[in-house]
């Protein structure tokens, strides 16, 4: 695996991004790694190439979330006054959930083994989310004396809803990938061996669809989740007779005319 916190390789419309901080259980408080997430999103953004992105973690674990052992030091960040500290939130973790608000393209968490604290939440920030049969997640803050200080109380969630979440964030428990199937955090489970296989098969079904309409779509999915049915309906209103006037649909309605 080459150097830098965040690997991303290219095989034709898909990016894989790869968490390589293994030996700090790929933690993404590090400004580092905020950082290049940030630039991989931008440059995703800017490629219209880029029809789909997985994210997953190198070795074992897919994120640990913060960086205990600086927690534990008081460094960086974790030695700042609380005033400092909380804009020290803003401008570090919580860059994390607005670099994904902004990505255009669909994201597929390949969740490889432990998504603890801000790594089940980042795992959650995604569109779509596949876990190996070795994975596990917790929202484990409360058992650290902590709260979700990257937006986790918003995504989770929505991703399976007010009790279940609440049930995870006020206990910090650790629930296994069958669970997190069965309560709608994963769309599947599948063998270790098996997950990139299996989340670049469902990548391909989607980069198979015209580009321009993904990115649209993905940003109604987005919308929807906190807008007002008028708000959401006018936006569709909008994007679809540009959706109409793209030469891939007008190639793709001629062939369904055809058949």
């Amino acid at each position: 695996m080459p150097a830098g916190p965040l690997v991303i390789t290219s095989d034709d419309a898909v990016q894989v991004w790869t968490i390589n901080l293994p030996h700090i259980g790929n933690a993404i408080t590090d400004q580092e790694f905020i950082t290049a997430f940030e630039s991989a999103v931008e440059a995703a953004n800017s490629d219209t190439t880029v029809r789909t992105v997985i994210l997953t973690g190198e070795g074992k674990i897919f994120s640990a979330g913060g960086n205990v052992k600086d927690m534990a030091n008081h460094e960086g960040m974790f030695g700042l006054e609380p005033i400092e500290q909380r804009y020290a939130y803003v401008d570090g973790i919580q860059r994390l959930p607005r670099a994904l608000a902004r990505l255009e393209v669909p994201i597929i968490a390949a969740v490889n083994g432990a998504a603890i604290g801000a790594g089940c939440d980042l795992a959650a920030m995604c569109d779509i989310r596949i876990a190996s049969e070795r994975a596990s997640f917790a929202e484990s803050f409360v058992q650290i004396g902590l709260v979700p200080g990257d937006g986790g109380t918003w995504f989770l969630q929505r991703a399976i809803g007010y009790e279940r979440a609440a049930e995870m964030t006020l206990t910090g428990d650790r629930i296994d990938a069958t669970t997190a199937h069965a309560w709608g955090l994963v769309s599947r489970v599948v063998p270790h061996d098996e997950l990139i296989t299996a989340a670049k098969e469902l990548a391909e079904r989607i980069v198979k669809n015209p580009p321009h309409a993904l990115r649209m779509a993905k940003r109604l999915l987005q919308e929807s989740r906190t807008g007002l049915l008028e708000s959401t309906l006018g936006m569709a209103a909008a994007m679809q007779p540009l959706a109409h006037r793209d030469a891939e649909h007008v190639r793709r309605i001629e062939r369904w005319r055809s058949v």
